[in-house]
C-alpha cells in the first residue's frame, strides 16, 4: 500500500531508467519515436496512479519512510506537474522543416551533436546525417522525478534531493539548443554556476536548522523513545520536528534565523524571485524552446509547492518573522518583472520577465497565510494552486505558439518579425492573443480569476499595500502583453525598427539577443572565431523596398502541437468562464498533512 501511495513518483523514475536502457538497445533511427512514446506512456501511467490516490482516502499519509507527504495538495500538484510534463514532451517531440513551405522529415529543437564545437565540421556532418539527441527524453523524465519529489518532501534532506534531481538534467538540457549554440552554452553555464551556488546555500541552511531542531526538547524525547524501543530515531530535519521545536521557543535563535534565511535563498532562486532572478532571462532565451517551457511551468509549480510546505508546515511558528520580508520580495518581483518586460524585443526574453512578474503575484497569497489549515474556502493554498494552473496553461500554450512561428532559419524570436502574423494565420494569432490576455489578467480568462483570488487572499491577510502594488504592476505588465497583440494583428509585415546612426553603434551589452559571443562565451570556447566587427551601413533604399530579412510565417502545424494548443486554450477559457469547478478543486488543496 505504501508503494501505491508514491506510485506516480516511482513510475516516472522507472520510466527515466527505461529511457536510458533504450539508448543502449534500440537502433539509432528508431530511438526518437521510441523515446517519445515511452515518455508519454510513463506520464499517462503516473497520471493513472495519481487518480487512484485521489479517490482512495487511505493514501493520504506519510510514505517513503516518512520522507514523502502525500496529502490532497500533493496529489493536485502531482497531477498538474504530470499534465504539464506531458505537454512539454509533446513540444520536445516536434520536428519542423527548415523553412515554411519546404518538405521533409524536418529537425527537432535540439543540437545534432552536443559534444561538437559550435560551427565545427563535426556539427555540420552530424546535421547533414540527421543526428538527434534522444537522450533529451530520459533527462526530462529525471527532471520530472525531482519535480514530483520536491513539493512532497517532508524533511529538508529529501527536499534537497528533489531539488538536485530536478536541476541537474535541466543544466544539460539548456545547453542543447540547435540554433545559437554559443548563447545556449552561456545560458547553461550561468544556470549551472548560480544553481550550484544556491544548492550549497540551501544545504548550509538545512545544516543550521538541523542543528537547532535536533537540540530541542521534542527531538530529545523522540530519541529516548527510539532508544527504549531498541532503535535509533533520527530527528531535526523533519518538518514536524522543526515545527514542534518552534512551539517550545520564541523563534529568535540566531542559528534558526540564519538557517531559515539560507533555506529561503535556495528556494527563491529556483522560483526566480527578486533578487535571485538574474539567471531567468538568459536561461530562458538560450535554452531550446521546449526546455524553456518545461522550466517556466514545471520548475515554478514544483518550487512554489515546496516553498508553501516549508513555510506553512515547518516554519509556521515563524509566520510573523517571514510574512513582511516575503511580501517585500513579492513586491520587488512584481516590479522587476513588469518594468523590465516593457523593454524586451525578444519574445522568449519577454516571456521570461513575464514569468518573473507572475512569481511576484503568486507570492502575495503565500505571504498572507490565510487559513492554511482549512478546506472548502478561499485560502492561501487554494489561491496558489489556481494561479499556478492558470499560469501553466497560458505559458505552455504561448511557448507552443513560439515554436510554430518560423522563418528560413528556424524559430523567430525578434518581435518585429511577428508583425501581421495574426492576419496571415488567424488561428495562431487568436491562440497567442488568448494566452497573452490570460497572462495579463483580462476578464473571461483563467488568469483573471487567478489574480482575483490572489489579491482577495492577500487583502484578507492584511497586505492591502501589496494588493495595490499588484494592481499597479498588473497594468504595467499589460502594456507589453498588449504590445505583442498589437504587433500580431495590426503591424505591417516587414516593418523594422529604425536603424541606428553610423556614429552611434550599439553598446556591447545591447547585443544580448544577437549571435555575437560575449566574454563568457569566449571563455568557454576560446578557439571559436568571433565575427569580425563591421561598421554599420545605412544604404539608401526606396520606400517600397522589400524587407531585408524573410518574414516570419507558420507552416503546417503538427497535429499533436495543434491539439496541445487547443487544450491549453480550452482550459484557459473554461477556467475563466466557468471557474466554479476549478475553484472547488483548488480549495481541496487547503489541507496540508503535518
Amino acid at each position: 500500500m505504501a508503494y501505491l501511495t508514491i506510485a506516480p513518483l516511482l513510475a516516472v523514475a522507472i520510466g527515466a531508467l527505461l529511457g536510458v536502457l533504450l539508448e543502449a538497445v534500440v537502433p539509432r533511427r528508431a530511438r526518437f519515436v521510441a523515446q517519445t512514446w515511452l515518455a508519454a506512456a510513463v506520464i499517462v501511467v503516473a497520471l493513472g496512479f495519481t487518480g487512484r490516490n485521489w479517490w482512495d482516502d487511505t493514501s493520504r499519509r506519510l510514505a517513503g519512510f516518512g520522507s514523502v507527504s502525500v496529502d490532497t495538495a500533493t496529489v493536485i500538484i502531482w497531477a498538474g506537474l504530470l499534465v504539464f510534463g506531458l505537454g512539454s514532451v509533446v513540444l520536445a517531440a516536434q520536428r519542423f522543416a527548415h523553412a515554411p513551405g519546404t518538405s521533409g522529415v524536418g529537425v527537432s529543437s535540439f543540437t545534432p551533436m552536443a559534444v561538437a564545437a559550435p560551427g565545427s565540421v563535426d556539427e555540420r556532418e552530424a546535421e547533414a546525417k540527421g543526428g538527434e539527441h534522444t537522450e533529451v527524453f530520459p533527462l526530462m523524465m529525471f527532471a520530472l522525478t525531482g519535480m514530483l519529489l520536491l513539493p512532497a518532501a517532508s524533511d529538508l534532506l529529501t527536499a534537497f534531493i528533489g531539488l538536485e534531481v530536478l536541476s541537474l538534467p535541466l543544466y544539460l538540457l539548456t545547453a542543447l539548443a540547435r540554433r545559437r549554440r554559443l548563447i545556449s552554452h552561456e545560458a547553461a553555464l550561468k544556470y549551472f554556476l548560480l544553481g550550484a551556488f544556491s544548492s550549497a546555500v540551501y544545504l548550509y541552511g538545512a545544516a543550521l536548522v538541523y542543528g537547532y531542531a535536533s537540540s530541542s526538547e521534542y527531538c530529545g524525547a523522540i530519541r529516548q523513545v527510539g532508544q527504549a524501543g531498541g532503535e535509533v530515531a533520527g530527528c531535526g530535519a523533519d518538518f514536524r520536528a522543526i515545527d514542534m521545536a518552534l512551539a517550545n521557543t520564541l523563534g529568535r535563535d540566531p542559528l534558526l534565523l540564519a538557517g531559515f534565511g539560507l533555506l529561503m535563498v535556495g528556494l527563491l532562486f529556483k522560483v526566480g524571485a527578486v533578487p535571485f532572478h538574474a539567471w531567468v532571462p538568459d536561461t530562458y532565451t538560450g535554452a531550446p524552446t521546449p526546455v524553456t517551457a518545461y522550466m517556466a511551468v514545471g520548475t515554478k509549480v514544483a518550487s512554489v509547492g515546496a516553498l508553501v510546505r516549508l513555510l506553512y508546515v515547518a516554519f509556521g511558528g515563524l509566520q510573523w518573522t517571514w510574512l513582511i520580508p516575503l511580501a517585500i520580495v513579492a513586491a520587488l518581483t512584481m516590479a522587476v518583472g513588469s518594468v523590465f518586460g516593457l523593454t524586451q524585443t525578444n519574445i522568449k526574453r519577454l516571456l521570461a520577465y513575464s514569468s518573473i512578474a507572475h512569481v511576484g503575484f503568486v507570492l502575495a497569497p503565500i505571504a498572507a497565510a490565510v487559513s492554511v489549515t482549512t478546506i472548502e474556502a478561499l485560502t492561501s493554498m487554494s489561491a496558489v494552486v489556481y494561479y499556478l494552473a492558470a499560469y501553466g496553461l497560458a505559458t505552455l500554450g504561448a511557448f507552443a505558439v513560439v515554436m510554430v512561428v518560423r522563418d528560413g532559419t528556424g524559430e523567430v524570436m525578434d518581435l518585429a518579425a511577428w508583425a501581421g502574423i495574426g492576419r496571415r494565420h488567424p488561428w495562431v494569432g487568436a491562440a497567442m492573443t488568448l494566452f497573452l490576455c490570460s497572462l495579463a489578467g483580462i476578464p473571461a480568462t483563467a488568469g483573471f480569476i487567478g489574480k482575483i483570488d490572489a489579491f482577495v487572499v492577500a487583502w484578507q491577510g492584511g497586505l492591502w499595500w501589496l494588493v495595490l502594488l499588484g494592481l499597479v504592476f498588473s497594468l504595467v505588465a499589460m502594456v507589453f502583453y498588449m504590445r505583442v497583440v498589437l504587433t500580431i494583428w495590426f503591424a505591417k509585415a516587414g516593418e523594422q525598427p529604425a536603424a541606428p546612426a553610423p556614429e552611434a553603434p550599439k553598446a556591447p551589452e545591447d547585443a544580448s539577443d544577437d549571435d555575437a559571443p560575449t566574454a563568457v562565451m569566449q571563455a568557454v570556447h576560446p578557439d571559436d572565431e568571433a565575427p569580425a566587427a563591421v561598421e554599420p551601413e545605412v544604404p539608401e533604399e526606396p520606400d517600397d523596398a522589400p524587407p531585408a530579412s524573410p518574414v516570419a510565417g507558420v507552416d503546417r502545424v503538427p497535429k499533436s502541437l495543434a491539439i496541445l494548443m487547443g487544450l491549453c486554450a480550452a482550459g484557459t477559457l473554461a477556467a475563466g468562464l466557468y471557474p466554479g469547478l476549478f475553484t472547488h478543486l483548488a480549495s481541496l488543496a487547503g489541507q496540508l498533512l503535518r
